[in-house]
């Protein structure tokens, strides 16, 4: 197959390390980032995206990006390795690393969480570009969508749907209500700069009276829960307006726009396909990967020739 408009040819790993560094949303830690090249020829199996924990020097665990190991939590994706190893909130990382076309590499994390920086993608975006990107000698992988998969949830009086079916590109069609703001939609195709200059800004979201009860919740039941949560990484909406100001009219839409590349990113590579999605969210978007891949007369690994 070809590449599709605006993807390249082959894979790519890293031209040089990088570092980062700040603290999560959900747990208010610290936390210290080096993602390093990974070349497949010599890791074999181990290729992909791992992320690597540890504590005072010492390692924890490795833990692969694969869907297998998702665990439901509040307000972001988590995996979780067989050991009850735990990386949270990888969804941006994940979006920024798939769309700069990083296919390979290893995140080494010395806290549970990765950081939420500035509430979106671009820092991850600009720290990638800055480090650079290494071609390798293999075809860019895709995971081509051959027929529609659905799924459904209610949610009191509404439902929340989604659904992906065949295309040439990486589409989405995205669809967002939030009260005392106007219903948003997005709709466009993904390719590493479309993703970098009209899904990166976007900012994680939040009422700040919930966000206030949420994390009382939280340290009665002890569950870190947006400990980390402040005006400088989300866009904090008090009343009907957002402190600060809005980056973008419809940076809440957009903002769900990253997450789903980004838990989509779990497929292992991106997706040649058509994204409608009605009020998304991390436990939708999850359920919709899942069904695809459930189902192997509706996918499959295609590569660059």
């Amino acid at each position: 197959m070809h590449a599709p408009a605006g993807w390249q040819r082959e894979q790519g790993t890293l031209a040089r390390e990088l570092e980062i560094e700040g603290r999560g949303l959900h747990t208010g830690r610290r936390v210290k980032v080096r993602i390093v090249p990974v070349d497949p020829a010599v890791r074999g199996a181990r290729a992909g995206i791992w992320f690597e924990r540890s504590r005072g020097g010492r390692k924890l665990a490795a833990v692969p990006v694969d869907p297998s190991l998702r665990h439901g939590q509040p307000l972001c994706t988590m995996l979780r390795s067989s050991d009850g190893t735990g990386i949270r909130t990888v969804e941006h990382l994940l979006a920024s690393l798939l769309t700069q076309e990083i296919d390979h590499a290893t995140v080494h994390l010395d806290a549970e969480e990765v950081p939420i920086l500035d509430g979106s993608a671009t820092p991850w975006c600009d720290a990638l570009r800055d480090a650079g990107r290494a071609p390798l000698a293999h075809g860019k992988r895709f995971v081509r969508v051959l027929k529609a998969v659905t799924v459904e949830q209610a949610d009191g009086k509404e439902v929340r749907r989604m659904c992906i079916e065949p295309s040439d590109r990486y589409e989405l069609d995205v669809r967002t209500d939030l009260r005392g703001f106007p219903d948003l939609r997005w709709q466009g195709t993904v390719t590493p700069a479309a993703f970098a200059s009209e899904i990166a800004p976007s900012r994680s979201y939040g009422r700040l009276k919930w966000a206030v009860l949420a994390i009382a919740a939280g340290i009665v039941t002890g569950k870190p829960i947006l400990r980390g949560a402040r005006p400088s990484s989300t866009a904090t909406i008090v009343g009907n307006s957002v402190m600060g100001g809005l980056r973008m009219p419809d940076e809440f839409v957009r903002h769900r726009a990253l997450d789903l590349i980004g838990d989509l990113a779990m497929a292992g590579a991106p997706i040649l396909g058509r994204v409608t999605a009605w009020r998304p969210s991390h436990e939708m978007n999850y359920r919709l990967l899942a069904a695809l891949l459930a189902d192997r007369d509706a996918w499959e690994l295609a590569e660059v020739a």
